[in-house]
C-alpha cells in the first residue's frame, strides 16, 4: 500500500550529477536506482540496498510503495530495454552499471 507523505517531510539532495538521495520518514537515507516512468523512480536502502521503493511524486507529496528485490530487477531490467530500444546510450551504460552493483 502506498504511504503518502507530505513533501516538506521529504528532503531530496543531488549529489554529483546522477547521484540522488531521498530521506525516507522511517527507513532513512535511501538513493535513486533509476527513473521508471514519468514522476515514478525506485529507490534502494543505501545501506543494505534490500529495500525497494517505488517513489511516486505528485500534487499531494511523495508516496513510497515498497517493492520486492524480483520486481526491482524486472523494472530495472525493463527500463534498460527501453533505454537500448530507444538510443540513449549514455544512461544505459549508467544504469547497467547500477544493476550490475546492485543486482549481481
Amino acid at each position: 500500500m502506498l504511504e503518502p507523505v507530505p513533501s516538506h517531510d521529504a528532503a531530496q539532495v543531488r549529489m554529483e550529477n546522477t547521484e540522488i538521495y531521498l530521506n525516507h520518514p522511517t527507513f532513512g537515507l535511501l538513493f535513486r536506482v533509476c527513473l521508471v516512468a514519468e514522476n515514478r523512480e525506485l529507490f534502494a536502502t543505501l545501506y543494505a540496498q534490500r529495500l525497494f521503493f517505488l517513489v511516486t511524486t505528485g500534487i499531494q507529496g511523495i508516496q513510497f510503495e515498497p517493492i520486492g528485490r524480483s520486481d526491482a530487477r524486472i523494472l530495472v531490467e525493463s527500463r534498460l530495454r527501453d533505454l537500448r530500444r530507444n538510443g540513449h546510450l549514455q544512461e544505459f551504460s549508467q544504469i547497467q552499471a547500477i544493476h550490475k552493483q546492485t543486482f549481481q
